[in-house]
């Protein structure tokens, strides 16, 4: 089998990475290159220094070279030369008794493809076939997978767009149970963005040209991470963001069901600080114990778990908290339907329709924009439209 230039090994192995990095398995591609680099590093500066320790054979020979793949001794005339399998290969122990292979010319010169590129066997090292197309079809999968959570986000992104629009234009819908809603899609769609914006900063970076060393320095280098690292803090600020504004969702439906009094402009901004501040309490420590202890990649692997439990302990308890404070206001609920009094103003049903969509909160919940809004909207566009009709009767139709 013939190998026409080295770098195309390389590039499958920023494939792999790639592919992993996306599936966001346990020990992750990029990993795997950064390994597998580091010991093809090693591998050659052992190859230089045996080729510069060990006697020259007299006559003609081919000269001792390494050719970015394996290490060559100097070769006999009409002969072919048969090293092992280098060991830098992530596959090597299946492939560790194999051989590669270059002839020697009768010139004294290795054969050569074209001219310019040299000739060499490597079948024996290459990875097994099944794994490769298993290896292919995971592939297919991540693309398909990408293309469709892809496609979620930008829908997801552009309904919450149009509802923050809506929430904005109108003034009568200028409430605190709006602006709390309007935080809460915002925190949606800041998450949608840092996942599409990593995704195009990790497929641009692995999608780059590698030809020489230096390029796979930087390549791994922790400068090129710069991006996809602040994405992923983003994106687990957001995530974070999500869970703390549902919370507030709640506290505020809660304190409407109980009938506390207090200003409500005053505690709009304990709100923010509740849904805003409280993520970035638990986002930069996690930030830290990552920069320094696992300050590899874009952050995305989680090879000590006490890091990830950073994140995700402030999730649960947050989660934890929203249960207790809906089973509370289900049972506020159970006793105002009881009571069966007459007295009661029709926002207690909506508070009613409100604290079931308590219950629907989660990840759906951006899907629903619309049933998400105050029913005002509709009243209120219905003035909007009335008012048009009147300031351009040419435009209407006449009945």
């Amino acid at each position: 089998m013939r190998d026409l230039m080295a770098p195309r090994y390389w590039r499958s192995l920023v494939h792999l990475a790639w592919m992993c990095l996306f599936s966001s398995v346990p020990h992750g591609g990029a990993k795997v290159l950064e390994r597998t680099f580091e010991e093809w590093m090693r591998y050659r500066d052992e190859c230089l220094r045996r080729m510069a320790s060990e006697p020259y054979p007299a006559g003609l020979f081919c000269n001792r070279t390494f050719d970015m793949y394996a290490c060559w001794p100097d070769g006999s005339p009409g002969t072919a030369v048969n090293v092992s399998c280098p060991f830098y290969l992530p596959w090597f122990e299946k492939v560790k008794h194999g051989l590669v292979s270059r002839r020697c010319g009768v010139d004294g010169q290795w054969v050569t493809v074209n001219g310019s590129q040299p000739w060499r066997d490597y079948s024996q090292c290459e990875e097994e076939m099944e794994s490769t197309m298993e290896e292919e079809g995971a592939r297919r999968l991540m693309v398909s997978f990408k293309v469709l959570y892809t496609v979620g986000y930008s829908l997801s992104l552009l309904t919450l767009v149009s509802a923050l629009l809506v929430l904005t234009v109108f003034r009568k819908l200028h409430c605190t149970r709006n602006y709390i809603h309007a935080n809460l899609f915002a925190s949606f769609g800041l998450r949608a963005t840092s996942v599409m914006v990593k995704d195009a900063l990790l497929e641009r970076r692995w999608g780059m040209e590698v030809v020489q060393v230096a390029d796979w320095q930087a390549l791994l280098s922790h400068e090129a991470a710069l991006g996809c690292r602040a994405a992923q803090v983003l994106m687990q600020y957001c995530i974070l963001a999500n869970h703390y504004w549902f919370l507030v969702e709640a506290v505020y439906l809660y304190k409407l069901l109980i009938g506390a009094v207090f200003s409500e402009k005053n505690y709009y901004r304990l709100y923010l600080y509740l849904g805003w501040g409280t993520p970035v309490v638990f986002v930069v420590p996690w930030m830290a114990a990552k920069y320094l202890k696992e300050n590899a990649e874009c952050w995305a692997l989680n090879e000590n778990m006490a890091y990830w439990w950073i994140i995700r302990i402030p999730i649960l308890l947050a989660s934890l908290i929203n249960l207790l404070i809906f089973m509370r206001i289900l049972k506020v609920i159970l006793a105002k339907l009881r009571a069966n009094q007459k007295g009661y103003a029709d926002y207690k049903l909506r508070l009613c329709d409100s604290a079931s969509r308590v219950a629907r909160s989660g990840e759906g919940t951006k899907k629903q924009t619309l049933s998400l809004l105050p029913y005002q909207v509709k009243s209120e566009m219905k003035k909007k439209w009335q008012l048009w009709k009147l300031d351009h009767p040419a435009l209407c139709c006449t009945q």
